[in-house]
């Protein structure tokens, strides 16, 4: 079954990624008003996400931010399946970055690197970046249950230079590349809420305490990797922006899961900034009730 939806829905992606910038705008448009309008697809989740860590907000605000998330989200979801078809040329000119020198800096040093980004604005053509370090870049993402689009997902990703790597290979292949001595540049999404059982850390997001993603600092901490935070700014549909800001060069003279919480902040500046742009649709606050006592006073 998994082989049959593939063989049906390749052919569509295949041919929407062959469509001119224009077109694939039109195409979301569209998207837009029937996911929106019509299905209203997880509108209450992005509304209760909204009216959650904006209480100052008035509802026509949050109707103003919420309808152009959803005009995002189309657009990101039309410019993922565009990656397909896209070139290298054209996508630097559409992902472009500001001060790289952050980058070229450590890489100067021999230090690896772990790049920590949220789901926010366009994650997807941060392998853009490839082609401006000297790093070997790996991507870390989680598997999708269907193999062949697993597999067609990993080539589109991995098109430009990028290697992907699953979660649960990312600690000994991170390992073994520091042994081997080899520079990489580890870029890793960590603002999604993990799994209860599994947390170590709950602390304040967007003024709300939920269980946080620690697995990028263990890394950092273990195999002393500086953390860099890679803010995208949306400049005008179809165009991103990339900058850098260290967020800790030694993590291992940082206080137990202060980097995490500083990648948080970093977080919610960008969310403050544009609200638009951040991926409303996860159900990121469906724990806040669930705080364990120790952490119940945890100061915002």
């Amino acid at each position: 079954m998994q082989l049959v939806v593939y063989l049906l829905v390749y052919p569509l992606l295949w041919l929407i990624s062959r469509l001119p910038f224009r077109m694939l705008y039109i195409i979301s448009d569209g998207v837009y008003l029937i996911l929106y309008r019509v299905f209203g697809y997880r509108k209450k989740v992005v509304r209760s996400n909204l009216n959650l860590v904006f209480p100052e907000k008035s509802e026509l605000e949050i109707k103003s931010i919420e309808k152009k998330f959803y005009k995002h989200l189309c657009d990101m979801f039309l410019e993922m399946i565009k990656t397909m078809g896209i070139g290298n040329d054209q996508l630097q000119k559409r992902f472009i970055f500001t001060n790289i020198d952050v980058l070229h800096r450590l890489e100067t040093q021999n230090k690896s690197i772990m790049l920590m980004f949220p789901h926010y604005a366009s994650w997807e053509w941060a392998i853009a970046l490839d082609k401006h370090i000297a790093s070997k870049g790996y991507g870390i993402y989680q598997k999708i249950g269907n193999k062949y689009f697993d597999r067609m997902v990993r080539d589109i990703r991995q098109k430009f230079g990028t290697t992907l790597i699953s979660t649960k290979a990312t600690k000994e292949i991170v390992a073994k590349n520091k042994e081997m001595g080899q520079l990489s540049m580890y870029g890793i999404l960590s603002d999604q809420s993990p799994m209860v059982k599994k947390t170590h850390l709950w602390t304040p997001f967007m003024g709300i305490t939920v269980p946080a993603h620690t697995g990028a600092e263990l890394l950092c901490n273990k195999l002393d990797l500086p953390a860099v935070y890679l803010k995208v700014k949306k400049l005008k549909r179809g165009h991103y922006q990339g900058s850098f800001k260290v967020l800790v060069e030694n993590p291992r003279e940082m206080e137990e899961f202060e980097l995490t919480k500083v990648f948080l902040n970093e977080v919610e500046n960008s969310i403050r900034e544009a609200p638009e742009y951040y991926f409303w649709t996860h159900k990121r606050w469906k724990h806040k009730d669930k705080v364990p006592k120790e952490f119940q006073n945890t100061p915002a």
